[in-house]
């Protein structure tokens, strides 16, 4: 046994450190949650809204169909003839009585699906948690959108910035029949607060992806693709490069945020202090006129 050999022997638990090695070179996928949250894609199934026409009406027409076709049991409906002085909806009859149970609900969206008016879809939203069974039940108020059109945002959700656009966009993908001639056509009403949603792309080159908001799984997912299907682009050197500019931007927006939270903290903090100043000087020059007051009298 030659001297390499012993060498080789007694340094061989770097071998332990490979895989780690390997690791560092490797885009991280480790997200600051929840400040920072993955980027969801359009079609997501989260938290459901009861959607109103342009009009304020509400698209619900009680036809019970989304609780016949929840494979959960978890959507209890109760339809109503509309007041003929005030009706609630387009249709002879209005949901009176609309409660969805959380505890229950796969997000199957089998609900979305059956609706016969779109008056269901679901939002992005679905972190929300809650410390006791009545609030898992959700009710027709706290389903049904506001007079903007936006979803009812309840205390223990945490909503953000995208989570109730182009909400059950799949709905709005397919074609009748399988008629590609249909495809991206607008088939639908207008929405309270949106408008006419854009039609989401389809197998043909009908397809407005910026309109959308949809993202290719290799953009939004690619540190998670195996190496040969990542992109030639973002391979080698190159690669790293791109990743560490993109890297770079993150941490820079980071420090912007930080920033403007200190840049707030001070200035509620200067605020205080200068309500505690005035109420200080207000008692202090209070007094002496009191104590004057006194001795004339």
């Amino acid at each position: 046994m030659g001297i390499v050999d012993e060498v080789k022997g007694q340094l061989s638990f770097f071998g332990g450190f490979k895989l780690t090695l390997e690791h560092l070179t490797r885009p991280r996928v480790t997200r600051q949650y929840p400040e920072e949250k993955k980027p969801k894609q359009p079609r997501q199934h989260g938290r459901h809204v009861l959607n109103r026409y342009e009009d304020g009406m509400e698209k619900c027409i009680g036809c019970e169909l989304c609780a016949g076709v929840c494979p959960a049991d978890c959507i209890y409906v109760r339809g109503l003839d509309n007041p003929p002085d005030d009706p609630v909806s387009p249709g002879e009859r209005y949901g009176y009585v609309y409660e969805i149970n959380y505890l229950r609900c796969i997000h199957c969206d089998l609900c979305v699906e059956a609706c016969p008016t779109e008056a269901i879809t679901e939002s992005k939203l679905f972190e929300f948690s809650f410390t006791n069974r009545a609030d898992a039940i959700y009710t027709k108020a706290e389903l049904v959108v506001d007079d903007d059109g936006r979803p009812q945002k309840l205390p223990w959700e945490d909503w953000r910035e995208g989570d109730d656009l182009m909400t059950s966009g799949w709905m709005r993908a397919t074609s009748p029949s399988g008629s590609a001639a249909y495809e991206g056509e607008v088939q639908w009403s207008g929405e309270l607060g949106y408008g006419v949603r854009a039609p989401e792309g389809g197998q043909s080159g009908r397809r407005d992806d910026a309109a959308t908001g949809t993202k290719a799984l290799r953009d939004v997912l690619e540190n998670h693709l195996l190496p040969e299907d990542i992109p030639l682009e973002h391979r080698g050197m190159k690669g790293r490069m791109w990743r560490a500019q993109l890297s770079a931007e993150r941490n820079k927006k980071k420090m912007e945020a930080t920033r403007e939270r200190f840049k707030e903290l001070r200035a509620a903090r200067a605020a205080q202090k200068a309500a505690k100043k005035g109420s200080a000087g207000d008692a202090d020059g209070g007094s002496p006129s009191d104590a004057d007051g006194g001795g004339a009298a």
